[in-house]
């Protein structure tokens, strides 16, 4: 919504993982992965990696494919809107500052702490959360996350919600589009699965 703000941006982003998870577990998926650095920190905890490139796969043609019905949901609005970045922030993250270090390190935080959290909602020490109140603690962590440290890079801690929807833009007929600013990309796209990847290492050979 115009001039919604970042308290909007973040609820209604951490409502959408929610609400994700739930339709992807009455669908039939029991783990509900819609990020591939929790499936690969699923793998690297499990030591299988066997469901890795699928599923991220799955995750980054979803998210495009989401990503086009919001294209397609606000079809005449494109035209109206002159600003490509404006454009292109309803698609994929940028940072406030460029900065490689600290955007780096943003995502990369951000992701681990996203982990973390999600293993000690579920762990057995703190009672093993389950289905729905499990899924909306890991929303309240999300829009934690969001809330606390997402300003600075817009915290993709997902791969696919960036590179599924950057897709979509740099592919769709968008008027004003610009460019889809590949040569920030790889930050969150790769950085997150480095996040998620020294979390799980922690839980499996550190925290325990």
């Amino acid at each position: 919504a115009k001039d919604g703000g970042w308290i909007t941006i973040t609820t209604a982003w951490a409502l959408a993982v929610c609400f994700g998870v739930l339709v992807a577990k009455a669908l039939g998926s029991p783990g509900a992965h819609l990020n591939p650095a929790v499936t690969l920190s699923v793998c690297i905890q499990s030591g299988d990696f066997s469901n890795f490139v699928p599923y991220c796969l799955a995750q980054i043609t979803g998210a495009a494919l989401g990503a086009t019905l919001v294209y397609l949901h606000y079809l005449p609005h494109w035209k109206e809107t002159k600003d490509s970045g404006t454009i292109l922030a309803v698609f994929s993250t940028s940072p406030a500052i460029k900065h490689t270090t600290s955007n780096v390190i943003s995502e990369g935080l951000g992701t681990f702490l996203l982990i973390l959290g999600i293993h000690a909602i579920f762990s057995p020490f703190n009672g093993g959360a389950t289905g729905v109140v499990g899924t909306g603690f890991v929303a309240l962590l999300v829009w934690a996350i969001g809330l606390s440290m997402g300003g600075t890079t817009g915290y993709a801690i997902n791969p696919a919600r960036d590179l599924g929807p950057r897709l979509a833009h740099w592919l769709l007929p968008i008027p004003n589009k610009g460019n889809s600013n590949w040569k920030y990309a790889w930050i969150p796209v790769l950085i997150p699965l480095v996040g998620g990847g020294l979390a799980a290492a922690a839980i499996r050979w550190g925290i325990g």
